[in-house]
């Protein structure tokens, strides 16, 4: 059984400088597919309505959830490694919607399936997988394979077993945020109980992940969020999740930050998802020879850092980009388990909850989509498969 018969109006991938083919062009070509799997088989036509390469039609297109197709295609014949899972939920995070939008750093060949991350059930194995069963519970570990599908056939090392004892919503958004705030926390700085992490974006599913590993670790956090409308219930809720202060970015400069440090030592990590501004203030707070690690960049604006930072204060700046740690431990397959292990426990010592989130049946995608787009999104939207 193979894919059916592909029709999809897309050019080869080119970036600025490489290639005469227009990369705006590219980009406003490029959809993903949502699909389903039935008995019928799978077919993919994409037709994008918008060819003007004005920015506002540019800027529409990437928000046109209606170019996106719920389709059918055959299940792929199994290989002799490979395991035939049937997806149980899928979230559609921000690296979904920068693959879309042409600007991630690895994209999938097209015709593609959306969504990076997800849980599902093993239905069969091949005659060489030895480590999975029909029954388990496994996640996906491996980018572009396509996450927003019914069911699957992926190869027995691209999967990691889930112990069934983990909630589902819970396994589905694990391999990502989770694992990013961990390792985050783990790798750049030796941190011990009573030591405080600094952060931005601290509502997001790492944010989120941040602070309740680190409060069952013993770790202060200093959480910085946007202003809005509804703050005082977003303070509350990451108060909740064990956060000791939650601020807002314009605070940062403000001298009341000097009553946090009466109690509250000053960090030695400090961890980016935005840039921009709010970047540069958190870094002042850093202790002398801190590090602060940058593992997104939601403002689209670069990190600047003031000369005095670097001469008198000796920080350090790295980045985190968790495929690219999997890449590296593909064959360690000991420190993989080994943080998988403690997020297990994590969860069911009640230490890691699932993020804040909205579970979406799959015929509702359009929607699901549109809403992890909306500013100032603080609920993950998870389909379910």
């Amino acid at each position: 059984m193979g894919l059916s018969k592909v029709d999809v109006g897309v050019r080869s991938w080119r970036r600025p400088g490489y290639g005469d083919i227009d990369w705006v062009e590219n980009t406003m070509l490029f959809i993903l597919s949502l699909i389903r799997i039935c008995d019928k088989g799978i077919s993919f036509q994409l037709k994008p309505r918008c060819r003007n390469t004005s920015q506002a039609c540019i800027n529409a297109f990437f928000l046109r959830v209606s170019l996106f197709r719920l389709k059918d295609l055959e299940v792929a014949k199994l290989g002799d490694s490979d395991v035939h899972v049937k997806m149980l939920a899928s979230p559609i995070n921000p690296a979904d919607i920068n693959v879309i939008q042409g600007t991630y750093p690895t994209l999938p060949p097209l015709p593609a399936v959306g969504g990076n991350e997800g849980v599902g059930e093993v239905l069969e194995v091949g005659r060489r997988v030895t480590a999975l069963k029909p029954g388990d519970r496994v996640i996906l570990a491996v980018n572009n394979l396509g996450t927003w599908r019914t069911q699957g056939v992926f190869p027995e090392e691209a999967l990691l077993p889930v112990p069934s004892d983990v909630p589902v919503l819970c396994a589905a958004t694990l391999s990502v945020n989770p694992c990013t705030a961990f390792r985050m926390l783990a790798d750049f700085e030796r941190l011990a109980p009573g030591d405080s992490v600094i952060q931005n974006a601290a509502n997001s599913g790492v944010g989120q992940a941040v602070i309740q590993i680190a409060k069952a670790s013993g770790i202060k956090t200093i959480n910085v969020v946007r202003d809005r409308a509804d703050l005082p219930k977003l303070v509350e809720r990451l108060v909740a999740l064990g956060a000791d202060h939650v601020i807002t970015e314009e605070m940062l400069r403000k001298p009341e930050m000097k009553d946090i440090f009466k109690d509250t030592p000053k960090p030695r990590l400090a961890l980016n998802c935005v840039g921009g501004k709010s970047t540069t203030e958190m870094l002042r707070h850093l202790q002398p020879k801190g590090t602060m690690v940058t593992y997104g960049g939601m403002a689209k604006q670069p990190v600047t850092v003031p000369v005095r930072a670097f001469i008198f204060q000796d920080v350090r700046l790295r980045g985190f980009w968790m495929s690219q740690w999997r890449k590296d431990h593909a064959q360690d397959r000991d420190s993989v388990s080994s943080m998988m292990d403690a997020l297990f426990q994590l969860i069911r010592r009640g230490q890691l909850s699932t993020p804040a989130c909205t579970p979406v049946p799959l015929q509702d995608y359009r929607a699901a989509l549109e809403n992890s787009m909306k500013p100032f999104a603080s609920s993950k939207q998870i389909l379910l498969l």
